[in-house]
Parts: C-alpha cells; structure tokens; sequence
C-alpha cells in the first residue's frame, strides 16, 4: 500500500470520527454561531495557527538534519533508560491479544489525529474564543520544545533494540510508510503522542463545562494512546513520563500566554486577513 493511499484511510476514518463526536458534543445553536461567524473567527485564530503550521513545516524540513545533528552533539541515553527501566514495556506486552493489538494500533495511528484535531474545531465553535488560543499555543509549545528535545538526545526506542516486539507493523504493515514519514528511530524521548494527548486532556477538563461530553471521550483515547506508546513497544515509560511533564509545560504555557497572543492576534489578523484577500 502506497502512503497516498495510507494517508487518504486516515483522512477517512478521523472524518468519521470527527462527524460522530462533533453531532454529540457540539449542539446546533454553536454549529449555527460558528457558521455565522466562520470568517471573523478565523480571522482571529490565523495568527496562532499561521505560528503552529510553521513550526510543523520547520519540524519537517529539519527532521533529517537534526537527526545527523544530535549524533554529532546529543546525549546517547538509550542505554540509560534501559539501565533505569528494564524490560517494563516488555511485561506489558505480555499482556497481548490479537483484539488489544488491533485496537491500540488504530488508537496511535488514527485515533491520535482525531485527538489533536477535534479540540481546534471544538473550541472554534466556542462564542469564547480564549480556549482556542490556548491549546493552538499549548501545541506549538510541544512541537516545539520536543524538537529541542530530539537534538540534545538520541534515543531508540524499545522496538528497536529488540527489547519489544514490533507489534503494530505485525497487524498493520502499511503504517510503517506512515511513521518513517514523519518521524524517525532516534525521536522517543519525550514522547510527542504522550504529551499531546494529555495536553489535549488537560484543556478537555478545562472546559469541562462548555463540553462534558468531550472530556469523557478525551480521556478513554488520551489514556489509550499513552497505554499504545508501550504496548506497541514504541516508547519507553521514561519517554512517557517525559511527556506527561511536557503536556504540563505546554499547558501552562498556553493558559499564561492566552492573553498576550490574543491581543498580538487581534492586531494582526486583519493583515493576514487582508494579504490572503489580495491574492484571491
């Protein structure tokens, strides 16, 4: 199977998912706002995710130079979280079965972009638009402190010390096409799916009372990709706790720095806005 073709199953689930969630979390009256109110909403959010997009793209074009950069310079600390840990993700896999394999490969492949991408859409509906700007810089924070992160250590994950088994290649072939294109061996400490989705977990409580619904669902799959991380050997519980401290930062770091990036955004939408126009 081509990555095209990996990539376009993954569009169709996480819409199927982004359908059911949005029709039992989000009433009419804010689909009927938000609909009402699409342009100048969005006006306000372009800064924050212009700023999120370009940290993505810079993740992508320095991913393989970052890489041959932390072999010259990064601490190598595979051998000390082994020395730490111990085969603690090879107990858990012990637990295995086919039904817990399928289910947590499709949690960390799809399940964790439905988590990351729910929340911007949740949270434009919102007549509120504070959350939105939170979590946007709260995403930012983790892309781009875990980018940091992966130039001062090299580590290789269980999986690839033989430690533990590859489980989701097992079941899922193809979604080895999906994660060498995003990321690569040396890249576990943190854990970028851990600290998102609690980062996404943490918002969820924060506006619990906007959307109950939604914090139940958050923390079933949150909880699940953190489980998946180990249980498909990908990352170590070091890794993991890594990234429970990550999300905190992150989070922190989008609810103090709301304020300040609200009033920059507002300042400087109606630019965006108006150079997008122009080229139109």
């Amino acid at each position: 199977m081509a990555l095209p073709t990996v990539l376009l199953s993954v569009v169709a689930v996480v819409s199927l998912l982004l359908a059911f969630t949005t029709a039992v979390c989000i009433s009419r009256q804010q689909l009927r706002e938000l609909v009402a109110d699409l342009r100048p909403r969005l006006g306000l959010a372009a800064p924050g995710l212009a700023l999120l997009i370009a940290v993505l793209i810079v993740n992508s074009l320095t991913r393989r130079a970052a890489q041959q950069l932390s072999w010259l310079f990064g601490f190598q600390i595979t051998d000390r979280i082994y020395r730490l840990e111990g085969d603690f993700v090879a107990w858990i896999q012990t637990f295995q079965t086919a039904e817990l394999t399928i289910y947590f490969s499709a949690i960390y492949v799809y399940g964790y972009v439905f988590l990351l991408v729910f929340p911007l859409l949740a949270y434009l509906a919102l007549s509120e638009q504070r959350p939105l700007h939170e979590i946007t810089i709260a995403y930012t924070a983790n892309y781009a402190i875990g980018l940091v992160c992966y130039l001062l250590f090299v580590a290789y994950g269980p999986r690839n010390l033989d430690v533990a088994q590859q489980l989701m290649y097992n079941v899922y072939p193809s979604s080895r096409l999906l994660t060498s294109a995003v990321n690569t061996n040396t890249n576990v400490f943190p854990s970028l799916h851990t600290s998102l989705s609690m980062t996404v977990l943490l918002f969820a409580w924060r506006t619990r009372d906007a959307y109950p619904r939604w914090l139940a669902i958050a923390a079933v799959v949150a909880v699940s990709i953190v489980l998946s991380t180990m249980y498909l050997g990908i990352h170590w519980l070091t890794d993991v706790t890594a990234g429970t401290g990550l999300a905190v930062l992150s989070y922190w770091l989008g609810v103090r720095g709301a304020d300040r990036w609200r009033d920059f955004a507002t300042r400087a939408a109606p630019r965006i806005t108006g150079a997008f126009r122009s080229r139109l």
